[in-house]
């Protein structure tokens, strides 16, 4: 197995994030109070969030923020991350493509999440909070939390969707290691999980519905504070550590990446590891391709509609422009637990309304056979989200054959699936299926936004 991996000295180290929004042409619609229906400030935002997070979600100026000294001295436990060139997956595939991959598995929680848990459990820390809540899909991002929480001080609530909660008990497991409250959601603990379960009581749970109680929780819990782990833009803002890194890595490489690939839930990973590349795009001309790659069941960019949506199934969050399928959209029980949110990013969708980037829906079987290929290809288990990346950025290598080009793909492991290996377990034994969401469906949840 043959690999070559690509490092940065601690003095290499990114010092500060790169803002898109400073650079975008056409900046994103506000997002609108859900009070009173107009743009939102940064102090009805930082009711909910920490107030640094909301001056950050609002900045339209400001292309670098200086990441603070406490949350660059704990990136220095495991970043940089390397910058791997896949030579066991070209050769699998028999192609001419030069294929990368950044690998954030390495991460103290096993994923990229930590990138943003960091600086978002500081600044609360900063501003005088005591507790800290969230919601989780698969689970990654409230390890990450929980693990940052830890660092700084906080006591840790986390509503996990119940399904994940179900499917993937070792990563709830090492949440609770981390001194973290986690509830299966919807729960009774809260009036929106008391609401939604009156209405639907068999429901398996949503990261809407999940994001309800937990923005619920922290408005209603004295020197509590909110922290999402997708989605928003200071989220994006925090994980461009990773294309950061990953651009001076293709540097001591000698290439630079044609193609750019990240699964795709509500944008964080796709962000971190495309925005610092795709800034080339905007400002100089480069030709870079960026393509997010989503679930065949959740297909918010590739199927959903343009408007504004709530972030949440019981509409507490702020109304959004985005790309979204329904705020009450309740998403198939795909492994991929991470990758089942109804809507996308607000900087994400203006970047795909201007066609700044492209988008690719792949189907849940099609994933774990590509996480399978590049498993013994490479020898890393991916997360069965980093399994969508994988799967379109083989499909990508497989057209390369065909046409003969030798094209640079570069696409972010987001972090690896030892914890969910009972999903690999059900692929292997032929038990998973595919899931289609109808015209119908999708027409019945957006047709009203």
């Amino acid at each position: 197995m043959k690999q070559k991996r690509y490092f940065l000295a601690d003095n290499e180290l990114p010092t500060q994030w790169y803002n898109i929004q400073a650079d975008m042409k056409n900046k994103p619609q506000p997002m609108l109070s859900p009070k009173t229906k107009k743009p939102i400030t940064v102090d009805e935002l930082s009711q909910l969030i920490s107030r640094e997070a909301a001056s950050q979600e609002l900045n339209f100026s400001d292309a670098w923020i200086d990441i603070p000294e406490p949350v660059l001295e704990m990136y220095r436990y495991y970043r940089s991350t390397p910058l791997v060139r896949a030579y066991g997956l070209e050769e699998a595939l028999g192609t001419p493509a030069h294929i990368y991959f950044k690998n954030e598995s390495v991460s103290p929680v096993g994923s990229h999440k930590l990138n943003s848990a960091l600086p978002q459990a500081y600044y609360c820390k900063k501003e005088g909070a005591t507790n800290i809540t969230t919601e989780t899909g698969a689970g990654q991002w409230g390890c990450a939390l929980s693990y940052a929480s830890k660092v700084f001080g906080l006591e840790c609530a986390v509503y996990q969707v119940k399904i994940s909660y179900n499917q993937k008990p070792y990563r709830r497991s090492v949440m609770q290691v981390f001194g973290a409250q986690v509830t299966p959601s919807p729960s009774m603990s809260t009036r929106a999980g008391k609401d939604i379960l009156t209405l639907y009581p068999n429901h398996q749970g949503s990261l809407g519905t999940a994001i309800s109680e937990a923005v619920e929780l922290a408005l209603t819990t004295p020197n509590c504070k909110y922290a999402l782990g997708s989605v928003m833009s200071h989220v994006s803002l925090h994980q461009t550590i990773i294309g950061l890194e990953a651009e001076k890595q293709m540097e001591k490489a000698g290439e630079y990446p044609d193609i750019v690939i990240g699964c795709f839930g509500g944008g964080s990973n796709f962000s971190g590891i495309s925005f610092p590349f795709m800034r080339h795009n905007i400002l100089d001309g480069k030709k870079t391709r960026f393509i997010a790659a989503e679930p065949e069941s959740c297909p918010k960019l590739t199927r959903g509609k343009f408007c504004y949506d709530y972030g949440d199934e019981s509409a507490y969050t702020p109304l959004m422009p985005m790309f979204s399928l329904g705020h009450n959209f309740r998403p198939a029980n795909i492994h991929a637990g991470g990758l089942r949110y109804h809507g996308a990013g607000v900087v994400v969708s203006q970047l795909y309304k201007d066609g700044l980037m492209e988008a690719a829906d792949v189907s849940q079987l099609q994933s774990f056979e590509a996480g399978l290929l590049f498993s013994k290809a490479e020898g890393i288990i991916p997360a069965p989200e980093s399994c969508h990346a994988i799967a379109v950025a083989v499909e990508e290598a497989k057209r390369c054959k065909e046409t003969g080009e030798s094209k640079v793909i570069l696409f972010n492991l987001s972090g690896h699936g030892l914890v969910d290996m009972a999903a690999y377990d059900q692929y292997l034994s032929g038990s998973l299926t595919n899931y289609t969401v109808s015209p119908e469906e999708i027409e019945k949840n957006v047709g009203n936004l």
